[in-house]
């Protein structure tokens, strides 16, 4: 990769000091040490290591310095911010998915700026919160819900501009864990909900936070260190509109291609079906050679295969798999004994939505 032509290290170097001359006093000890570790970053003040050829003849040369490894230095988290955003792809859906952002109000920005870690880990709880809960409502999806959450402390003006970014699959696990409950296409619940629950849980958590006196005021919002000067404060935001934006769906990532699904698939269903089936192992473990070009005699694929007992099908159980309607059709125990046999094809296996951990917030 091209090293560019300006980096962030390259504009402390030249005006960092004069920026923390003119505003001494305004900067946290914080975000000082963050400035100076970037200024220091891949330098001689770190220190470093000399590569050379042993090739006598050629005898070259190489300095390579130290990194900072702070996590805020665009150079050093390059590699970190690539694996994390791999992982996380590695965890999506074959379903759609809607992005959903929630917006701290313009009036409590100045008391979240005062108050990063308070603050942000409450933006963060209660978008989560609201998503989860509106999701689960019979009346809306009905179903539980995985969400990947980011926070943005600064807006694209480059302004404090706290807001958490959403993605959310379209879609979840029933309550009994049996069905995957798809979204419309479209739509996933209405803004106007999502903003109302959102505005009451942020504002409850900040009246929790400040009786525990979790939250600290200075300058001009000294005041606001006295309980009622803060019920004062927070009523209005009780009555405006807060900013929740749901985007349309996101197109699937490239990753998620046809031969992809199968493989993903064939794994899934085996880890699933060995306890039980042991007979249905073989199926996934023909080549696809076999299945092309002669049929092989399986029973099909359904955990225990017992349609001698009606209640079996019920009280079976797929872990970690999803009914849904993008899994092939089971045939009915009284249309499919147990003799009943069938070519295998590629087609007929498709992706199932897996809801894998639950993912945690910063």
């Amino acid at each position: 990769m091209a090293q560019p032509a300006l980096e962030v290290a390259d504009i402390f170097r030249d005006h960092g000091p004069a920026w923390r001359e003119a505003n001494r006093g305004h900067v946290s000890l914080g975000q000082l040490k963050v400035m100076g570790a970037i200024e220091r970053c891949r330098t001689a003040a770190l220190g470093g290591h000399v590569a050379r050829c042993e090739n006598t003849a050629c005898g070259y040369t190489e300095i390579a310095y130290n990194s900072c490894r702070n996590r805020h230095c665009p150079k050093c988290q390059g590699a970190a911010s690539r694996r994390w955003l791999a992982e996380r792809e590695a965890e999506l859906l074959p379903v759609p998915y809607f992005h959903v952002v929630y917006t701290l109000p313009s009036q409590l920005r100045d008391i979240a700026y005062q108050n990063k870690h308070v603050v942000y880990n409450l933006l963060m709880k209660a978008a989560a919160e609201t998503t989860l809960a509106i999701a689960a409502d019979p009346k809306r999806l009905g179903a539980r819900i995985g969400i990947t959450a980011v926070l943005h402390s600064w807006g694209s003006a480059l302004t404090h501009h706290p807001h958490v970014h959403m993605i959310v699959p379209g879609g979840g696990l029933s309550f009994d864990n049996a069905r995957w409950v798809a979204a419309r296409p479209d739509f996933l619940v209405h803004v106007k909900v999502l903003a109302r629950l959102f505005r009451g849980k942020m504002l409850a958590m900040l009246m929790a936070a400040h009786s525990n006196g979790e939250l600290k005021f200075f300058n001009t919002h000294a005041g606001l260190a006295d309980k009622k000067t803060f019920k004062r404060f927070i009523a209005p935001l009780r009555r405006i509109k807060w900013v929740v934006y749901c985007k349309a769906p996101l197109p699937l990532p490239a990753l998620w291609w046809p031969h992809d699904r199968d493989r993903d698939l064939r794994a899934r269903l085996r880890a699933a079906l060995a306890p039980d089936a042991q007979q249905d192992r073989h199926i996934m473990s023909q080549t696809s050679r076999k299945r092309r070009h002669f049929p092989v005699q399986t029973r099909w694929l359904q955990a225990g295969n017992n349609p001698s007992r009606p209640s079996h099908r019920a009280q079976c159980s797929l872990s970690s798999l999803i009914g849904s309607q993008h899994l092939p059709r089971r045939l009915s125990p009284a249309s499919a004994p147990s003799t009943q046999t069938r070519r295998l094809h590629s087609a007929d296996i498709r992706s199932t939505p897996e809801l894998g951990t639950s993912i945690k917030s910063p």
